[in-house]
């Protein structure tokens, strides 16, 4: 759960490194935990794959978390139609290792989680036009969680469930640097990991993301996110997500991004931080 790290090498500079007929060089972002095109734990406003306004297409991810009492992963791929329409995938798998067996679970039990997604640019460009005017797109997030009975063990109200969010994102070429920020609509605990809703809370809540990136180089990008998170279970506290990122352009098809991720408590493990690695491809 984490939360990747955002990127965008995104400036004049990438012109020559863009593929002919195709967006420049990480204008697409890289892949959320959810599989959205975004940060590592924040959506964001654009759109996957190298496309343009007349063109399809798309991303592979796969992504890595290292904590000290969890491991998590995630791989998906995501559809980007005419830079205007994107639908994603993501399976999402928690190893609880020791924490498992704490929670009566069984050590090592696996949580798994399908993610579906589709997003729509509405209005702006993150690169280009006004620098007044961010990219704005709206989409959705439909979450099915596979351990429904370890969900409602734990005290969740439901297995299943659907955020809406509403991104905005730009980069300001002049000074070199990405922002963005994201409302999002739900009541996913631990990303739904463990269920929507509780016997904390059971209604949706409006959460906030946001995103800082500072472009070092043409291949190169630096910055941090933050994800807050609702509170719906009893039995253990869940935290605001944050996350320290570089991400670096390998091709034109490629990119590696490496964070330092801190998600606070998670089912009664507190102090979750540690490294995330994540690969996508791009075309």
């Amino acid at each position: 759960m984490i939360p990747l790290l955002g990127a965008l090498a995104l400036s004049p500079a990438f012109a020559q490194d863009g593929r002919a007929g195709g967006k420049l060089m990480l204008t697409n972002g890289v892949t959320t935990i959810e599989g959205s095109s975004g940060g590592g734990i924040s959506t964001w406003a654009l759109i996957a794959g190298n496309e343009t306004t007349d063109g399809v297409g798309g991303s592979l991810h796969v992504s890595g978390i290292v904590l000290p009492d969890f491991r998590f992963a995630s791989y998906g791929a995501a559809v980007g139609l005419e830079d205007r329409l994107e639908l994603s995938y993501a399976r999402q798998s928690l190893d609880t290792r020791a924490v498992g067996g704490r929670l009566g679970i069984g050590r090592g039990t696996t949580l798994d989680q399908d993610v579906f997604g589709a997003k729509m640019r509405l209005a702006g460009d993150a690169v280009y036009g006004s620098p007044y005017l961010p990219q704005i797109a709206v989409g959705m997030q439909y979450k099915h969680n596979l351990d429904a009975p370890i969900a409602a063990a734990v005290g969740a109200r439901h297995a299943s469930g659907t955020d809406f969010y509403i991104a905005a994102t730009k980069l300001l070429l002049r000074q070199s640097i990405l922002v963005g920020a994201t409302a999002r609509y739900t009541k996913a605990n631990q990303n739904g990991l463990l269920g929507f809703g509780g016997d904390a809370g059971k209604a949706r809540t409006l959460q906030c993301e946001a995103t800082l990136g500072y472009q070092v180089s043409r291949r190169l990008l630096v910055g941090g996110e933050y994800r807050s998170k609702p509170d719906n279970l009893r039995f253990a506290r869940e935290d605001d997500w944050a996350t320290a990122y570089v991400a670096y352009g390998i091709g034109k098809n490629l990119t590696a991004t490496a964070a330092y991720v801190d998600l606070g408590s998670i089912a009664t493990a507190d102090r979750q931080r540690g490294g995330f690695l994540s690969l996508q491809a791009a075309f």
